[in-house]
């Protein structure tokens, strides 16, 4: 082979490599986590915290109604509110035993 057909596959080569290396670059920073995005267990912290925090407020109302002090509507609100936190969370809890059970399924 003379020096030409060598440089021009070197030149070649080359501009493929650095191609597949920017194109990584480029693709790297989608791949990574985000810094602002929260992980899986602080995201699961948040919404046990919220679903605590509902049923307190709902309990709240409940007892200031017993007593006379709460709206009744704001009372039917609140047990709504409530009710639909307890169903989100029972529906979540059978994925998760859903899955788990997949798991333990699947053969070794």
């Amino acid at each position: 082979m003379d020096m030409k057909a060598v440089s021009a596959i070197q030149k070649f080569t080359d501009s493929r490599a650095s191609s597949a290396i920017q194109s990584y670059v480029q693709a790297r920073p989608a791949t990574e986590p985000k810094p602002e995005e929260a992980g899986m267990a602080e995201t699961a912290g948040k919404i046990v915290v919220d679903f605590a925090e509902t049923l307190a407020q709902s309990e709240e109302i409940a007892k200031a109604s017993m007593v006379g002090d709460a709206d009744p509507h704001a009372l039917v609100q609140a047990l709504a509110q409530t009710e639909l936190a307890v169903e989100a969370a029972v529906t979540v809890r059978n994925k998760v035993v859903e899955a788990y059970q997949e798991i333990l399924r699947m053969p070794v």
